[in-house]
């Protein structure tokens, strides 16, 4: 939606109008897709076709469009503000104070005898009927504009109807009453107590207007996740001019600005921390209420508020290209397109109208030729006119999926679609990459075994002393751990790093090292103990760091990339949702299987490279609708084929064009909330529709007098009243929504037809997979400097991140990466890609 330009549409009533719409823009040359939201009165084209081209097919249809202010850029407070409302509402008073004073004459003087004003005698009074409720009709004209408006371009619509309805009781009143005049007493007594229907039509069109004006109102709450994002944005921002603190509107600030955030204020702009530290809450954005903490180099958000420390902070995204506005503009795209379950609605609401004023007409002629009086055959053909409702239709999806989007906004879940809205709960197969969606994707220490004779404590002084002089991921791992139990260290000078190997550093005299097993073996002895540890900690995943000091073992501390805390539970959910799970992986058979035994996931598929991931989806879908769930970079091509691409974790760096889905946390318990999400939202559709059709299927003919033989029947108002509150009431259902709890797992349930128990893929197709390699050209990059898993990550993502670049498989024990090439990519490019990493490349053939 993004590249689509938006317009405002004036005239729409129901969804007649909304088809209409479409159908004229749609036939403009030059244009590729056409989107009319009823709910938000919007218009989304995609094409080349000119503004100007498709703003005369709209009013040439009878519609009124103007280019949105907002264009396809920022959600602006205008473009959300129920400028409607208030109009009806005025209306409304209007309409029913007067309607008060007609019902006084209409049935209290004529069916209760209430007293008659002084001067007036019957006659007089049903001319004073006539009057009001000809000023009833008049404030309500927009009924009858926009319906014979309708007509004439040969698309009624729902007013047209209603001014039908309306229309047809007031002239037929009219006619009876100059009747009265010129006929005898007894005679004008019973038209004006049979014959009369002044009361009718303006009833019709005040309940009518009840009806718009609570649709109206319930249509503005859809709305109200957008309208609190918006009020959680700064109007000013305190920022540092000359070195000074300046307070200007936020919209003044530019990138490169230095800004300043106190506690308990909101961040104006996303932005650097580059000095200070606070805990900053970040649920506006992400929906999790615990504060993160921040420090120089760390990214914050608009909207999100600082809680305690001062923050001075570079300025990065401004306007319209904060992470929030981001979010908002998502949610409004994804309102604005159409869920495939609402083409059903489209394809009825295009043949309701007419086919109702033929079941109309049909009705009046049958009643006629069965012998029933005018009056009679008037008032059943009337009721069908007003009874039937094609916005409960064109409301029944649209107002669900905004106020389903809303509900996913505020938990830090945006789908970028309707479709993928509708699309997400019916997943059948939930598929996962393993390095930062089931796993932290950051290496931690795991297990720590002292020598014997050597203390833990003394084990982790010495590693933490000698790491601290190094720069490598494993070490960070080391450091933080220490850190975290306030461990103290040695003073190490002349520190050597051996990349590949390990680092050597002087305490004191003795010579400290720290490495891989074949590094520190050089100088000291291993027992077979020792040997046998290694080996099982390599087989459970883990890479093994080995220290010694001059020729004596202290021990082995473990690292390994390990799962995330709610990783198994998410699973665990997923399985009680129905989802057959799958993690998808380039890592190695033993790693895979650990991590995979560890979350639960029910099938593993390991060594693939992205083209392979590509594979294995399309394989998948053979078994059911999939669900990928990755990070958005590596995993793009699986994240784009799937039915629906989740991009997890994304915080502040929105992978936007990765998948259908996008998920503001790292935590994989919001892809079931999302699941979940999805499911109730489709459920409300469905309820909606249900209630739309099965509305008309019993009230038409009803209104037609098909059951009159057992006395059930219908008077035009309360045909009226009836249709005035099917579009209220699927509005109504629709912001239930808001009350749902996506991560509440208590009602969770498996839907019908899908054996979650059937095994997707067998040891064969596996092996197929894990072997899949580019038929394209490779090149070998021979690498110094790589010495365990996470350094193969490493370059791993920066060669598969490079245009041109379709896989890489890479072995820190051979010291090479094995690049597959779907176009020429300079021998230089790689080089730079690798040692922008800090590894030296030797060679590529």
């Amino acid at each position: 939606m993004s590249d689509a330009s938006r317009y405002k549409i004036t005239g729409m009533s129901c969804a007649a109008c909304q088809a209409h719409v479409e159908k004229a823009v749609s036939g403009v040359e030059g244009v590729t897709k056409c989107e009319v939201s009823l709910l938000t009165n919007s218009m989304s084209v995609e094409g080349s076709a000119s503004p100007g081209d498709i703003i005369k097919a709209v009013e040439n249809a009878g519609y009124g469009a103007s280019i949105s202010d907002a264009g396809s850029g920022a959600v602006t407070e205008e473009e959300l503000k129920d400028t409607e409302t208030p109009k009806l509402l005025r209306r409304l008073i209007s309409s029913v104070t007067l309607l008060l004073v007609l019902m006084y004459f209409s049935m209290g003087v004529m069916m209760f005898g209430w007293p008659v004003p002084m001067g007036l005698a019957h006659s007089g009074t049903v001319v004073l009927e006539a009057v009001i409720s000809g000023i009833i009709l008049i404030i309500n004209r927009k009924f009858f504009i926009s319906g014979i408006n309708a007509v004439i371009h040969k698309a009624p619509n729902m007013d047209t109807l209603v001014a039908m309805g309306a229309g047809v009781s007031y002239i037929y009143s009219i006619i009876n009453l100059i009747r009265i005049f010129n006929v005898c007493m007894e005679d004008a007594m019973d038209i004006m107590m049979n014959e009369l229907y002044f009361e009718s039509a303006a009833m019709i069109v005040t309940l009518i207007t009840v009806g718009k004006t609570l649709e109206s109102y319930s249509k503005g709450r859809t709305t109200d996740a957008l309208k609190s994002l918006m009020k959680l944005a700064p109007k000013s921002a305190v920022i540092i001019r000359d070195g000074k603190e300046a307070e200007v509107n936020v919209e003044e600030v530019k990138v490169g600005d230095i800004y300043v955030v106190r506690p308990g204020e909101n961040i104006p702009v996303d932005g650097t921390v580059i000095s200070g530290s606070s805990a900053v809450n970040e649920s506006a954005l992400t929906g999790e209420s615990i504060p993160v903490d921040k420090e120089p180099g760390d990214r914050v958000s608009a909207a999100c508020t600082n809680l305690s420390g001062f923050l001075t902070c570079r300025a990065e995204r401004v306007g319209e290209d904060t992470t929030l506005s981001e979010i908002i503009r998502m949610v409004r795209d994804a309102s604005s397109t159409k869920a495939p379950i609402a083409r059903i609605a489209d394809k009825v609401s295009g043949i309701f109208v007419p086919s109702v004023i033929a079941i109309a007409f049909a009705v009046f002629i049958i009643w006629m030729i069965a012998g029933g009086e005018l009056s009679y055959a008037l008032t059943r053909a009337i009721t069908v006119l007003v009874v039937s409702c094609p916005c409960a239709l064109g409301l029944a999806t649209p107002v669900a999926v905004m106020v389903g989007n809303g509900v996913g906004a505020k938990n830090g879940i945006l789908f970028k679609t309707s479709a993928s809205l509708e699309e997400t709960g019916r997943s059948r197969i939930a598929v996962f990459d393993k390095t930062g969606t089931l796993t932290k994707g950051t290496p931690v220490v795991t297990d720590i075994l002292p020598a014997p004779g050597i203390s833990e404590d003394y084990l982790l002084k010495n590693a933490y002393s000698i790491e601290k002089g190094s720069e490598h991921p494993l070490a960070k791992a080391v450091i933080a751990y220490a850190e975290s139990g306030n461990i103290s260290s040695y003073e190490i000078s002349e520190i050597h790093i051996f990349p590949g190997n390990g680092i050597v550093g002087n305490k004191d005299g003795n010579e400290i090292r720290g490495g891989n097993e074949r590094f520190v073996s050089d100088k000291c002895s291993l027992t077979d103990e020792i040997k046998n540890a290694s080996q099982l900690l390599s087989s459970e995943g883990k890479t093994p760091l080995f220290f010694s000091e001059n020729d004596r073992l202290l021990g082995i501390i473990a690292v390994s990339d390990v799962l995330k805390d709610d990783s198994a539970k998410a699973i665990s959910e997923l399985k009680n949702l129905g989802l057959r799970t799958l993690m998808l992986t380039g890592d190695n058979e033993l790693t895979a299987a650990e991590i995979g035994r560890q979350s639960g996931v029910d099938e593993i598929v390991s060594g693939v490279l992205p083209s392979g991931k590509e594979a294995v989806i399309k394989k998948l879908r053979e078994h059911g609708k999939v669900l990928m769930v990755g990070d958005g970079i590596n995993d793009a091509p699986a994240l784009t084929i799937a039915d629906t691409g989740m991009a997890i974790g994304a915080g502040t760096d929105v992978a936007i064009d990765a998948g259908n889905v996008v998920l503001m946390r790292s935590s994989l318990s919001d892809v079931c909330a999302a699941l979940r999400l999805s499911r109730k939202t489709l459920t409300v559709i469905h309820e909606n529709l249900f209630w739309a059709f099965i509305y008309n299927v019993l009230l038409i003919p009803i209104a037609a007098g098909a059951l009159a033989g057992i006395g059930l029947q219908m008077s035009p108002m309360f045909g009226a009243a009836a249709m005035s509150l099917s579009s209220f009431t699927v509005c109504m259902n629709a912001l239930r929504l808001n009350l749902f709890r996506p991560h509440d797992p208590s009602k969770d349930r498996a839907p019908r037809g899908f054996d979650r128990e059937r095994k997707l893929l067998d040891n064969e197709e596996k092996s197929v997979f894990s072997a899949v390699k580019e038929t394209n050209m490779t090149k070998t990059i021979n690498i110094e400097g790589m010495m365990c898993a996470h350094c193969e990550l490493s370059v791993k993502k920066a060669l598969e991140a490079l245009e041109g670049v379709s896989g890489a498989e890479v072995s820190h024990e051979k010291g090479t990466a094995v690049v597959s090439l779907s176009s020429d990519v300079a021998d230089e490019v790689l080089k730079k890609a690798v040692e922008d990493k800090d590894y030296k490349v030797t060679g590529i053939a």
